[in-house]
């Protein structure tokens, strides 16, 4: 690889000095974040001028040193969008006397949403066109669309920035007019009464936090929604749905690790919200309904990979909470919902996947289950109640997903549909295999790899190994069209299923949080080398690649082993821990205490994250290759977080490596909205890692 002719550019250093638990810390690229933060979520065109001069700055830096990867892009561009079904379309999902679907033109960036007769006759009625809706928008992303009861009206939502704050309309179905209701600042989703005249929605106040919840009657003004409910602590979330019965509105109140219910019946929306259980820390439950029942997940009496559990709807308090399904350990409830005959759940058992089905008349279970090493199980779209079919998803690395419908009282399957992979895919020429890695602590850690069946695995190959591990997120081993881009060209891809995520039960999250994140960091260095061990790369070939708080995860081995990776990929990268855990005005920081600590209150939490925080952490030497990507409109990971960063390692960094910051001037966290544009962001990720794998 060439050195780059073109000189990065240095951020200009005004210290900040902060002091908490008597430690005063200097930040020299704290001005980094602007002051009128919130007012840039929605406009970000009042970005004050000097920040916007250092992240065009990078921008066009990043732009020179990648233009010898400019026709590279464009083939990587060329290969993902062939393997794309351009005018693909959803498997119709019956609801009442219609079938719903999405589908996509050719050429175009965004879905359609449509509906038929039920039994799909007669012409298709648009609902939606996701294309005509985003003209004359630089960033356009639907939050949610949802049919009225009697299936007359449309309740739909967009965010037009990637600030995440959806607006909310309401559409005749019939006409396709949009009505006069028109709300703010939601956050996307409308839950319908029973009577389809009025709805329930969720408001994000000016911190982008989801405190309150409103009952909007149609017709009426925003500003005339009745308040139903609104939480007072700002480390908590709240959000509103409905049981897989239509028969209760759910109020949603949670953190990472505790949760709290409240109900009201949807045929009477005008009353108030009726609490279940009062919330206690350390204590989750979820929320189903059946017959004269409700129907729970909990952990709550030492239940750590969960139990099922039932109440009568006249009094579902915890005391009368009996066992359904009891609790097994390692043997992790993932979710479950009810149908009108049927229990349906997903659980986790030594890291796999499989769907138990339960028939609520005589108790009886049985398991669908695969036979690959490794592959990924998901559930399909599915809007009734009254049904005997279960829709689900399968692949693997190696197989396309595949949609099934399965008949659950004969217990046979209809193949639905198969993703189609139009410039070709022959899952004979590709291995996928699940190792384990042996960890610090003696912890076994579940590696999922896809390779060439041509692969030498002799050392010479590189490998890129992706990681998340936080919040309980398992990264499912599924397929992904997009690496075989990687794959082709002589990469061995590889997901390293560390600690905080779920993938072997709750346990691997809770070993992976708040006292125990290094075992995180830990992880996935003992996967890498565990892989170097055992000869499928070499030490330094390794391309790193997580996003969000798998970004922090790339700053933290950066700095813990820089000499295991050649490049390092950190996607809006929260790596300004300790910083963004002091400051309790930021939309996300009182809800992630839980996940990370509160460095405010607890000097041991403060500790903790100043010890791993990879802003707090550069050093004096050589790091890898390193690309740090973040979305100016991002109210998840803020962009001043990626930018204060690279600005340190450049400072900082001993050497010659490659640092570049890209930063999305018109997205946030998900990165570009429309299908293409974001394969073109994909494109540019992968030519930097093949660039510097050269």
């Amino acid at each position: 690889m060439d050195k780059p002719t073109v000189t990065p550019p240095l951020a200009e250093k005004r210290p900040h000095a902060e002091t908490q638990h008597g430690i005063t810390r200097s930040d020299d690229y704290h001005w980094l974040k602007a002051e009128n933060w919130q007012e840039v979520m929605h406009d970000p065109s009042v970005l004050p001028a000097d920040i916007r001069s250092f992240l065009d700055g990078e921008n066009a830096y990043h732009e020179a040193v990648m233009a010898d990867t400019a026709s590279l892009q464009e083939k990587l561009f060329a290969e993902m969008k062939g393997r794309i079904k351009e005018d693909d379309s959803s498997v119709p999902a019956p609801d009442g006397p219609y079938s719903y679907y999405s589908s996509y033109v050719t050429g175009a960036q965004h879905p359609r949403f449509l509906r038929k007769k039920r039994d799909m006759t007669g012409s298709e009625q648009l609902l939606l066109d996701g294309n005509k809706e985003a003209e004359g928008l630089e960033y356009f992303q639907i939050g949610g669309l949802t049919m009225s009861p009697d299936h007359s009206l449309m309740a739909w939502s967009f965010d037009g920035n990637g600030s995440e704050f959806y607006e909310l309309k309401v559409r005749d179905a019939a006409s396709g007019a949009e009505r006069s209701d028109i709300l703010e600042n939601t956050a996307g989703g409308a839950t319908w009464a029973a009577d389809g005249k009025s709805f329930f929605y969720t408001l994000q106040d000016e911190n982008h936090r989801p405190l309150k919840t409103y009952h909007h009657v149609l017709g009426q003004p925003q500003s005339a929604d009745r308040l139903v409910y609104e939480e007072k602590d700002t480390g908590l979330f709240t959000g509103v749905g409905k049981t897989s019965s239509d028969k209760f509105i759910v109020i949603d109140i949670h953190d990472h690790d505790t949760s709290e219910l409240w109900v009201i019946d949807a045929a009477r929306p005008n009353d108030g919200p009726r609490l279940i259980a009062p919330r206690e820390k350390g204590i989750e439950y979820d929320l189903e309904h059946w017959a004269d029942r409700f129907i729970f997940k909990t952990n709550r009496g030492g239940a750590e990979d969960y139990k099922i559990v039932s109440a009568p709807v006249s009094d579902p308090s915890p005391q009368n909470w009996t066992d359904l399904i009891p609790h097994r350990p390692g043997c992790f409830i993932v979710s479950m919902f009810m149908l009108k005959n049927w229990m349906v759940r997903m659980e986790r058992e030594n890291a796999l996947p499989r769907i138990v089905v339960r028939d609520m008349t005589t108790g009886d279970e049985h398991v669908i289950a695969f036979e690959e090493e490794a592959y990924s199980l998901g559930f399909g779209e599915m809007r009734e109640f009254d049904t005997d079919i279960l829709r689900f998803t399968y692949s693997s690395m190696t197989t396309p997903a595949s949609v099934f419908d399965y008949n659950m009282r004969d217990r046979t399957r209809v193949l639905k549909k198969t993703q189609e992979v139009p410039s070709g895919h022959d899952p004979k020429n590709y291995v996928t295999r699940r190792i384990q890695a042996p960890a610090h602590d003696g912890e076994s850690i579940p590696v999922t790899l896809l390779y060439r069946k041509t692969a030498k695995l002799d050392g010479s190959e590189p490998v890129w190994l992706y990681g998340y591990g936080s919040y309980g997120i398992s990264i499912p081993a599924g397929f992904n069209t997009n690496i075989l881009s990687l794959v082709d060209r002589g990469f061995i891809y590889a997901i390293a299923h560390i600690r905080g995520g779920q993938e072997k039960g709750r346990g691997w999250y809770l070993n992976g949080k708040l006292a125990k994140k290094t075992n995180t960091f830990r992880d996935f260095i003992s996967a890498g080398e565990h892989l170097v061990k055992e000869g499928f790369t070499r030490r330094g070939h390794i391309v790193a690649q997580g996003g969000s708080a798998g970004g922090m995860l790339m700053g933290a081995v950066a700095n813990m082993a820089p000499d295991l990776f050649r490049g390092i990929v950190a996607e809006v990268p929260f790596v300004d821990v300790l910083n963004t855990m002091l400051d309790d005005t930021l939309p996300l920081t009182p809800p992630e205490w839980p996940e990370w600590g509160n460095p405010i209150a607890d000097k041991a939490a403060y500790d903790t994250i100043a010890a791993y925080s990879p802003y707090d952490n550069v050093e004096a030497k050589a790091y890898p290759h390193l690309l740090a990507v973040g979305g100016l409109t991002d109210p998840r990971v803020t962009y001043w977080e990626p930018a204060k960063w690279v600005a340190k390692l450049r400072e900082r960094k001993i050497g010659d490596s490659l640092l570049l910051l890209k930063t999305n001037m018109g997205a946030g966290h998900g990165g570009a909205s429309g299908r293409f544009d974001r394969l073109k962001e994909v494109a540019f990720v992968y030519a930097f890692g093949l660039k510097v794998a050269d």
